[in-house]
């Protein structure tokens, strides 16, 4: 079985057993199977906050972070950072991977504002040593940061959105269409892991999971794809979260049976309360398995 789904281990200390018995009684996510499917970088935080709270993550990727398949337009652009106004960062894998790019061939120029979408994609900045200086508050999406203030005033502005190939054009020809003069850098690639399919269904056959947490559309078409046709059914009764109310459409349009639940923000922390939620009411200890090995 592979290492990370999970096993009953036997300690040789019991004096304790009692006190670590009644926190597992009290823990909000007790013995719950939770599949995390976010890249490597970005999976261990959340993979924590399950295990602080009584879970069990399994962390199958069903997106790999590659580099892109021709840096030199990017490159270009990074060149000419001081031309820029303001910055924008898709993600926080569109963070490392322009940190590291630029990094490489300059430094970041000191005048230059930046951007995010989200809470991660700012702690990804703060990692780097830099700044995020334009951020929604509450909801954390495209549409947020277009109503941030800032994102009004940008006729004759010019600025740089750092993103991965392709991907949603709705930031670019709102700015557009407000006057500023907009330039993408893709800087990473997105690809289908090669290993996690054959991992993804041993887990389904052997009923390991217990709830899904995805957090993009292509994300949720990879896994159903890694699923394969054999365990897609199996895949599609299972309850699941998602960040953005255009997953949660998504999933419903490819079949699944359950409503997916929508975390009330996209973070590691909105994720596990949605996780936390859905536990309080369906809760159900006889109508788990738990797994033996």
């Amino acid at each position: 079985m592979p290492s990370d789904v999970p096993k009953n281990v036997s300690s040789s200390m019991s004096g304790d057993r009692s006190g670590e018995d009644a926190r597992a009684r009290h823990s909000p996510l007790r013995g719950i199977r939770v599949l995390v499917t976010r890249p490597p970088e970005q999976a261990r935080a959340l993979c924590n906050l399950i295990a602080a709270r009584g879970g069990h993550p399994l962390h199958i990727p069903v997106l790999e972070i590659l580099p892109p398949r021709d840096s030199a337009p990017a490159l270009a652009v990074i060149d000419r950072l001081e031309t820029f106004d303001l910055a924008i960062f898709i993600s926080a894998n569109a963070v490392r991977c322009a940190h590291e790019l630029v990094t490489r061939h300059r430094a970041w120029p000191p005048g230059l504002r930046l951007a995010v979408i989200g809470p991660s994609s700012a702690e990804a900045l703060a990692r780097c040593g830099l700044e995020a200086h334009v951020r929604p508050a509450e909801v954390f999406n495209s549409e947020a940061l277009l109503a941030q203030e800032e994102m009004w005033a940008v006729a004759g502005r010019r600025i740089v959105i750092f993103r991965g190939e392709g991907g949603r054009e709705l930031l670019a020809r709102t700015l557009r269409e407000r006057g500023a003069e907009v330039t993408y850098a893709e800087v990473y690639r997105r690809a289908v892991p090669e290993a996690g399919g054959r991992h993804l269904r041993h887990v389904l056959h052997k009923n390991c999971i217990d709830i899904l947490t995805v957090t993009s559309n292509e994300g949720l078409h990879n896994l159903c794809q890694m699923a394969g046709e054999n365990y897609r059914r199996r895949l599609l009764r299972l309850p699941l979260v998602v960040i953005s109310q255009r997953t949660a459409l998504l999933a419903s349009k490819l079949g699944f049976v359950h409503a997916p639940m929508i975390a009330h923000e996209s973070s590691d922390q909105g994720l596990v309360g949605a996780i936390e939620a859905w536990y309080a009411v369906n809760h159900n200890e006889s109508s788990r398995r738990v797994i033996h090995e």
